[in-house]
């Protein structure tokens, strides 16, 4: 097959979580310029739909659906709106997050309150997608971690900023559980024509104090954050075809930060 054919997201409907956030866009538009139908969701559907409208009025097929994966029925319906819209669903990227806990500190509500979405309201909705995806006859799903799921926090990034370096440690809990439950997802679901894989992302640049950028990137190889193109590739290739015999893997993608 063509390279061109091979990485073609043509006839492909993927629901994306969490579109609206900073790598959600980013992850919608790959997507959708290879071809896709995408599906951005979110908890607000006004946020949604406003993400959805920026890439339409591309031509770019964006439709805008609420979801929160918080809360069961409300996944429930996001799986019916779909079968009902489309028939089908042929990719899931698992995107979205909440962070209600602050800091360290913070107090145990806070993280009881994220495990219910992070975790919980997580594994439901891979549970219900992945089953709509093998009914439709297979596809991919892509959960979205983070670096800070395979290390600790490197504070000395925090050097000369303000309540930046106070990080919560329940992002660092639910990236790596998230990691672990990618490999699980695979070899649980084997034989029925869906792939897991995880990416790790690094720092994305959103304006940052300057001591954080400068203090950050002279650890990177490539001397630099990441951009908002530097998903889209990765996330293209491991919905396509082209990454047909990926599985179970989680990416990182940090610019060589961990090399």
């Amino acid at each position: 097959m063509h390279i061109k054919q091979l990485l073609s997201l043509k006839d492909k409907v993927i629901l994306v979580t969490g579109g609206s956030g900073n790598y959600g866009k980013c992850i919608v538009e790959g997507l959708a310029e290879a071809d896709a139908t995408v599906i951005t969701t979110s908890r607000d559907i006004g946020s949604a739909q406003a993400t959805a409208a920026i890439f339409t009025e591309r031509g770019l097929d964006v439709h805008a659906m609420e979801a929160d994966q918080g809360d069961h029925e409300s996944v429930l319906a996001l799986k019916q709106n779909i079968t009902g819209t489309f028939g089908r669903l042929d990719g899931f990227v698992n995107n979205a997050v909440s962070r209600p806990m602050k800091g360290y500190n913070a107090p145990l509500s806070q993280f009881e309150e994220s495990m219910q979405v992070n975790a919980t309201g997580m594994l439901d909705l891979l549970r219900e997608m992945t089953e709509l995806i093998v009914m439709s006859g297979g596809g991919s799903v892509i959960n979205i971690a983070s670096m800070m799921g395979m290390f600790g926090p490197d504070l000395s990034n925090y050097d000369g900023t303000e309540k930046m370096g106070d990080l919560p440690p329940d992002y660092f809990f639910h990236n790596a559980g998230l990691i672990n439950l990618n490999r699980y997802m695979a070899q649980m679901n084997a034989g029925k024509n869906v792939r897991f894989n995880c990416i790790s992302p690094g720092g994305l640049f959103n304006n940052q104090p300057a001591a954080f950028v400068s203090n950050y990137t002279k650890k990177v190889p490539l001397r630099r954050m990441a951009n908002h193109d530097d998903i889209k590739g990765l996330v293209v290739l491991l919905a396509s075809d082209a990454g047909a015999y990926i599985n179970g893997e989680n990416i990182l993608m940090d610019g060589g930060l961990n090399a």
